[in-house]
């Protein structure tokens, strides 16, 4: 190969790699942005609304508002517990929930997005109590 052919495409690769992290930055902070906005206005309000149900019917959980996140913790163990957060480390920007609960000494543990695909500006209330009235059977059942 000639050393021009090779040099133009090397550069073009990093020309491509820098304008596709500063898209990457830009979606970024437009993401994180939306998802402060959505903690506030929705997530957390419905968190703790739900938190004030699980306290009426004899399920202590504690309402957690980390930088950056909300959870529901039980006040029973300290790995117990519901997370609702930004993801901002894959092509697109995602809210993800990750679900934390104790059997004995073993831990189980999952993460997944609340709604995959979706922005964070299209979520909705409905789709946080959803995503608590699904992962919370395992929490409360006796």
């Amino acid at each position: 190969m000639e050393t021009a052919d090779v040099r133009k495409r090397i550069i073009d690769t990093i020309t491509r790699a820098k304008r596709e992290a500063g898209e990457r930055r830009r979606r970024n902070a437009d993401a994180e942005a939306a998802f402060a906005r959505f903690l506030e206005e929705v997530a957390t309000p419905i968190f703790r609304q739900v938190a004030g149900v699980l306290k009426a019917e004899g399920f202590g959980f504690l309402l957690n508002t980390p930088a950056g996140a909300v959870q529901l913790a039980s006040d029973r163990s300290s790995v117990d517990g519901i997370t609702l957060s930004l993801d901002t480390t894959g092509a697109v920007p995602q809210v993800m929930v990750g679900v934390r609960r104790s059997r004995g000494r073993e831990t189980i543990a999952s993460d997944h997005p609340l709604r995959p695909g979706v922005l964070v500006e299209h979520l909705t209330g409905q789709d946080v109590l959803d995503l608590l009235a699904e992962v919370l059977g395992p929490f409360v059942e006796k």
